[in-house]
């Protein structure tokens, strides 16, 4: 009879497993990672017929009841999770500490408690991070104190699992699923064997009941949740909290989800009082000037299906150091350095012998190339001291040879500036007729726009139309 083969070797931070210990995972390329796994490899044996727990049905007469979303009460999070949370899924809302998570999730527990979108049950909030008093005490600051909202410090999956029998709520919270633990399973809480145990557990328990659950995750140095791989693919529907901690400004952005688009953003202003969302975040992202100031440029980037604007700042000054500093704030470094060279060679703008620095406002990320023309522009503008327009808004991708390529949605994203005041436009050959209210210039090249912005004059862009 053969010997069983051991389980070989298992990486501690992303759970790969390997035949033969190796230096560094070829997975998530820690060094250092693998320790032997326990146990035996399994033999393959023959698959036996059983009962099944539903019969087959058609698809057309499956019922929509168990996936039709309910509100939570906090729109902007209604709006990334695609119209509410549906019975039984499982939500994984990341983020660095201190983003607010737990504000959010106490704010949703609440809305839940006061009965938003015809809530059945309680909600039940566990957390494993703090007291029961800690907890009360943030509560309290953000007005969420409910009768119907109930709260538990546990850090055992076995005592989550009671409290959930003993309240039977219509919402769990748990905070986090780092912080718990299962005494059945090897290894602390935190590490890749607890926590896939109990996102597994935590799963089966909300598709066993159809009760939604909301996780806090928590995320690695790069961004990344932290954790196994596998507990992306475990849950139903994964969100990012993001935000800069100096700035009230705080956005949701959906990474997967089975229930709705997963390219949805909201957005939230984080106050003393507790966070609250922002229906027309666009005016965060400007600065509003009696006069214009060189070195400024306003895009529009579309996040999910929200046009929003954002000015992209440059700041262009003479250096004596034999590389000269480039420092990027809120947009993609790569594409800013690729932005720079075409500057250089094909708009003859010399910058090499400079110090640039380049930004967003309010914390706006912007990395989708519709801000190319933007940036390039806002350095361009700052390099030569001359100002653009106040009404004006650029869009357009910048291709190594120096055009100005097509970018999508751009009637969408001239009426959302135009809304806001924006009254003139450059944009990219074949983007179809601007929305009425918008005057827009026909942009080929960086040449093109390089000298528009030298005439950048209102009597020599085109006029806004009335």
């Amino acid at each position: 009879m053969a010997k069983s083969k051991g389980a070989g070797y298992r990486c501690a931070e992303c759970g790969y497993d390997v035949a033969k210990w190796v230096g560094r995972c070829p997975e998530c390329h820690a060094w250092g990672s693998f320790a032997e796994a326990a146990g035996t490899k399994p033999q393959l044996a023959r698959i036996s017929a059983s009962a099944p727990s539903t019969a087959a049905k058609p698809i057309g007469s499956v019922d929509l009841a168990t996936a039709k979303a309910r509100p939570t009460g906090v729109d902007e999070l209604d709006r990334v999770l695609g119209g509410g949370i549906v019975a039984g899924a499982v939500v994984l809302l990341a983020g660095e500490p201190g983003v607010g998570k737990s504000t959010l999730l106490l704010e949703v527990g609440h809305r839940w408690a006061l009965g938003a979108g015809g809530a059945a049950g309680p909600a039940l909030y566990v957390t494993g991070e703090e007291s029961a008093g800690q907890v009360r005490l943030r509560a309290e600051r953000t007005g969420n104190v409910h009768d119907n909202l109930y709260l538990a410090a546990e850090s055992d999956i076995g005592a989550l699992a009671a409290h959930v029998d003993a309240v039977q709520p219509g919402l769990l919270i748990v905070d986090s699923v780092q912080t718990i633990g299962s005494a059945e399973v090897d290894g602390t809480p935190g590490g890749v064997t607890q926590v896939r145990a109990v996102t597994a557990a935590l799963v089966a328990l909300a598709k066993e009941r159809g009760l939604p659950v909301l996780l806090v995750g928590h995320v690695t140095k790069e961004g990344a949740v932290a954790g196994p791989r596998v507990l992306e693919h475990l849950v139903d529907v994964v969100l990012h909290f993001e935000g800069d901690r100096h700035s009230m400004l705080r956005l949701v952005r959906g990474v997967k989800n089975r229930f709705g688009p997963a390219d949805e953003v909201g957005c939230f202003e984080l106050r003393e009082d507790g966070i609250a969302g922002v229906a027309d975040p666009s005016g965060l992202f400007l600065n509003r000037r009696e006069a214009a100031v060189s070195g400024t440029a306003v895009t529009v980037i579309v996040e999910g299906k929200r046009p929003l604007l954002g000015e992209v700042q440059a700041l262009v000054a003479g250096s004596s150091l034999a590389a000269p500093r480039r420092a990027v704030s809120g947009l993609d470094s790569s594409r800013v350095a690729m932005v720079l060279a075409v500057l250089e060679r094909r708009g003859r703008i010399r910058l090499s012998n400079a110090d640039i620095y380049a930004a967003t406002v309010g914390g706006m990320r912007v990395t989708e190339p519709a801000g190319d023309l933007a940036a390039a522009l806002a350095v361009a503008s700052a390099a030569r001291d001359i100002a653009l327009p106040g009404d004006l808004v650029v869009l357009g991708e910048v291709g190594l040879a120096g055009e100005v390529r097509r970018v999508p949605d751009v009637s969408r994203r001239l009426a959302e500036a135009a809304r806001l005041g924006f009254h003139r436009a450059f944009i990219p050959p074949d983007s179809g007729r601007p929305p009425a209210g918008v005057s827009a210039q026909v942009v080929p090249d960086i040449s093109t726009a390089l000298r528009l912005l030298e005439s950048a004059d209102a009597d020599q862009l085109p006029a806004a139309s009335r």
